[in-house]
């Protein structure tokens, strides 16, 4: 295999690609505090239904979703285009993550605002991993 470069790359692509791996990490962190039923007894009465009613596959849909976005991320950085799937994958943890928000009646506004943030940020990496690799940016195996 051929690692192919096309072009130099800009700045911006190693401080959006960090900015993205931090945002991962912090979900990684939220994941394993969501995890943890000492600190999830700690936290106020909304959000502690929202974790405890959490089913299954929403909380493999939440680990999908900042576990592929945290490596995804960590591709990015090293100019892999697999970097690209893997936040197509996370896209669609996240979405499963905050399909059971719907159906609660009462649920906190920040958890709203927290997932729609999580959508766009991870729309925006997929798109911009793209855009990255049409620059030549991102390494092409050939």
């Amino acid at each position: 295999m051929n690692d192919k470069i096309v072009g130099p790359v800009h700045w911006s692509f190693w401080a959006i690609g960090a900015i993205g791996l931090v945002w991962n990490v912090l979900g990684c962190l939220n994941f394993f505090l969501q995890m943890n039923a000492e600190a999830v007894a700690g936290m106020p009465e909304s959000y502690r239904a929202i974790v405890e009613s959490r089913s299954a596959w929403a909380t493999g849909a939440f680990a999908i979703a900042v576990f592929g976005g945290t490596l995804g991320s960590l591709l990015l950085l090293l100019r892999k285009p697999a970097a690209y799937y893997l936040f197509i994958a996370s896209l669609f943890g996240a979405v499963g993550a905050q399909l059971p928000l719907l159906g609660m009646a009462d649920f906190p506004v920040a958890a709203l605002i927290g997932g729609l943030m999580q959508l766009a940020v991870t729309a925006f990496l997929i798109w911009y991993s793209k855009h990255a690799e049409g620059k030549g940016w991102i390494r092409r195996e050939q």
